[in-house]
C-alpha cells in the first residue's frame, strides 16, 4: 500500500460503485463487474488495481456459513466480551491489543470509549476452549481489570460492508 497514492486519490462515483460491488461479490469475473457499474473491462481493471494499491480494499475474503458448517464442525460458541483494564496508558492500551489481535480465536477487536476499554468477538469451539481462551488473554494479564461476555444464541445479522454513496466520498 503507497501511502503517497493514498493521500491522493480522490473516489469518485466510479470507485464508489466498484467498491459497493466488491463488497457485495468480491467473486465477480472483471467482466461482470465492469457491466455492472457500466465502464470498460481495461477500466474496470485499472481501477480495482488502483483502489488495492491506494489500501481502499485490505483484503478480499469468503464468508462462511457457519450454520451450514456447524453439522459438520459443531457450532461452537461465539461471544461478545467487554474488557476493562486496570491502567489505561497509551502503552498498556497498545500492549494488551498487541497480545489479543495475535489470537486465532479473537475475530474482532475494538477499541471502544466510553465505557469498557475492549469489546471483542471472540469464537471457541466450546466451552473448555472459551476458558482455555480466558486463561491465556485475560486471567494471565494482571492489568485486565474486568471482563464481561456476552454469549450468541442467534446471529440474526452479519454484513461486512459499508454504506458508500458518492456523496459521502
Amino acid at each position: 500500500m503507497s501511502n503517497n497514492s493514498e493521500s491522493t486519490i480522490v473516489l469518485d462515483g466510479t470507485d464508489i460503485a466498484l467498491l459497493n460491488q466488491l463488497q457485495l461479490d468480491a467473486s465477480l469475473t472483471n467482466q461482470d463487474l465492469a457491466r455492472r457499474v457500466h465502464v470498460s473491462p481495461p477500466t474496470c481493471l485499472r481501477r480495482v488495481k488502483r483502489l488495492h494499491d491506494a489500501g481502499f480494499i485490505e483484503r478480499q475474503i469468503a464468508v462462511l456459513n457457519a450454520d451450514r458448517l456447524a453439522p459438520q464442525l459443531g457450532h461452537g460458541l461465539q461471544a461478545v466480551v467487554e474488557i476493562t483494564l486496570e491502567r489505561q496508558g497509551q502503552e498498556q492500551l497498545e500492549a494488551f491489543e498487541a497480545r489479543v489481535i495475535q489470537d486465532d480465536a479473537v475475530q474482532q477487536c475494538y477499541r471502544v470509549s466510553p465505557g469498557p476499554d475492549f469489546i471483542l468477538i471472540v469464537f471457541a469451539h466450546d466451552m473448555p476452549g472459551y476458558l482455555a481462551l480466558t486463561q491465556r488473554l485475560f486471567t494471565s494479564d494482571a492489568n485486565v481489570r474486568n471482563v464481561k461476555a456476552f454469549f450468541s444464541v442467534r446471529r440474526a445479522k452479519f454484513l461486512p460492508r459499508m454504506q458508500l454513496t458518492p456523496g459521502n466520498a
